[in-house]
């Protein structure tokens, strides 16, 4: 019961705080076609590019050097506890794929390194991936 209460009111204060930020933070850093997919998915709500709102900024993502693939699997199945001190995201399962990975290739575009943005699997640097099992290409 309590965590329930906990959930309701968090919630209420998320959507409170969402929508005073929302008048308050500017989008202008971000591109259009961004800024719709990120207004149509409310991310917005929660996002901004360099500014802590509810969520993490999109650069303090872009640092930890996830992959677009693991960016769009968080977008369909966050992990509350990459995040410590933030609220936990709710999963947004409704974004299409193809969207989840343009937001995501725009979010590591964003860790200020040259070719920032062109993650894939073969190139992430976290140390997470050491623990899966390797696959092998068939020629």
């Amino acid at each position: 019961m309590k965590k329930s209460f906990g959930f309701l009111l968090a919630t209420v204060a998320l959507t409170v705080v969402s929508f005073g930020v929302n008048a308050q933070a500017p989008t202008a850093d971000i591109p259009a076609e961004m800024n719709a997919l990120m207004s149509k998915y409310t991310c917005i709500a929660c996002h901004r590019p360099n500014q802590r709102l509810v969520g993490p900024a999109y650069t303090d993502v872009a640092k930890k050097n996830y992959t677009n693939e693991k960016i769009v699997e968080l977008i369909y199945n966050p992990v509350p506890a990459n995040w410590p001190g933030y609220p936990p995201m709710a999963a947004m399962k409704q974004v299409p794929k193809e969207d989840a990975l343009k937001l995501a290739v725009w979010i590591n575009s964003l860790d200020g390194t040259p070719g920032g943005g062109s993650k894939s699997s073969s190139t992430k640097k976290s140390s997470s991936s050491s623990s899966k099992t390797k696959t092998t290409k068939k020629a």
